[in-house]
């Protein structure tokens, strides 16, 4: 149950991060250039949260549970 749990808010942490990826794209056609649209995003907190939630998704999914747990 623990598994789950972790796995839904990380799926959170993912949706909420590329969702500001994708709004920020809009700096693009302000005429930055895809090198300082990649160093913005990397500065953003939002925006690391997002990579460290599709982290800990692959590590759930990819590590062995309990007999008991929901094997996603």
């Amino acid at each position: 149950m623990l598994k789950t749990f972790i796995f839904l808010v990380s799926f959170g942490m993912t949706v909420i991060g590329f969702t500001y990826i994708i709004v920020y794209l809009n700096l693009l056609s302000m005429g930055y250039e895809i090198g300082e649209y990649l160093e913005f995003i990397s500065r953003r907190s939002e925006c690391l949260i997002g990579l460290i939630g599709f982290i800990i998704i692959s590590i759930i999914i990819f590590t062995k549970g309990d007999s008991y747990d929901l094997h996603l």
